[in-house]
C-alpha cells in the first residue's frame, strides 16, 4: 500500500494521539479518508532511548488501516507482555514506528541451508510457524540480527521452540514486506 507522506505523518500522529487520550481517558476520533478505511495489516513499535518499548499488530488486515494502527498503538503501549504498562511520562520520549505488511506468502524450501539462501536479509519478514507455535520479526529485525541462521533461532525461541528447531523441524515459513515510517521523539 503505498501512501502520501502527509498520511504517513497523520497515521503517525494518530498513533501518539490515540497513547496520549488513553491517558486522558478520552476516545479519540477515527479518520475518514478513503485510503485510511481500506484494510491493511500493520505493526506498531515503540521505542525509548533507541531501545525496544512494544511492538504489536496484526498479519492480516483485519481492520481499516486507520483501526490498525490505533487497536496495535495501545496494545504496544499497554498489553505487550514483555513490558510493563506504558506511563504518561514516557509518551513524549517515544519514537513511534509503523508498518504496513504485504500479504504474507508461503516459502518453499528443502532444507535449512536452502531456507537460509533463499531469505533476504532487511527485505523479508518472516512468520514461522510450527503446529500451534507461531512468531514473527519485522524486516526491520534484519539490522539486530543479520545472519540468517541467528535470526531464524531468535525466531524459534520468540514462537517457545528450541533454537535449532529450523535446522530439523521443517517449520512452516511464510514471508512478507514492510514500508515503514517513523515519528522520533516529541512529534
Amino acid at each position: 500500500m503505498n501512501i502520501s507522506s502527509e498520511e504517513k505523518q497523520f497515521l503517525l500522529a494518530l498513533a501518539r494521539q490515540t497513547i496520549a487520550s488513553r491517558f486522558a481517558g478520552e476516545k479519540p476520533i477515527l479518520p475518514d479518508t478513503p485510503r485510511l478505511r481500506q484494510p491493511a495489516a500493520c505493526f506498531v513499535t515503540l521505542k525509548k532511548n533507541g531501545h525496544l518499548r512494544g511492538c504489536i499488530g496484526n498479519l492480516q488486515a483485519v481492520d481499516s488501516l486507520a483501526a490498525s494502527v490505533r487497536r496495535n498503538a495501545l496494545a504496544a503501549a499497554f498489553n505487550d507482555s514483555r513490558f510493563p504498562p506504558l506511563t504518561a511520562e514516557e509518551l513524549p520520549t517515544l519514537d513511534i514506528e509503523i508498518s504496513l505488511l504485504t500479504t504474507a506468502k508461503k516459502l518453499d524450501y528443502t532444507d535449512a541451508a536452502d531456507l537460509c539462501r533463499r531469505l533476504r536479509p532487511s527485505v523479508d519478514g518472516v512468520i514461522l510457524r510450527a503446529g500451534s507455535r507461531s512468531a514473527t520479526f519485522l524486516p526491520q529485525v534484519w539490522e539486530q540480527l543479520p545472519a540468517a541462521d541467528i535470526f531464524l533461532s531468535h525466531l524459534c525461541l520468540k514462537a517457545g521452540l528450541t533454537a535449532d528447531f529450523w535446522r530439523s523441524g521443517q517449520p512452516e515459513i511464510f514471508i512478507y514486506q514492510v514500508e515503514h515510517f517513523t515519528a522520533e521523539t516529541g512529534v
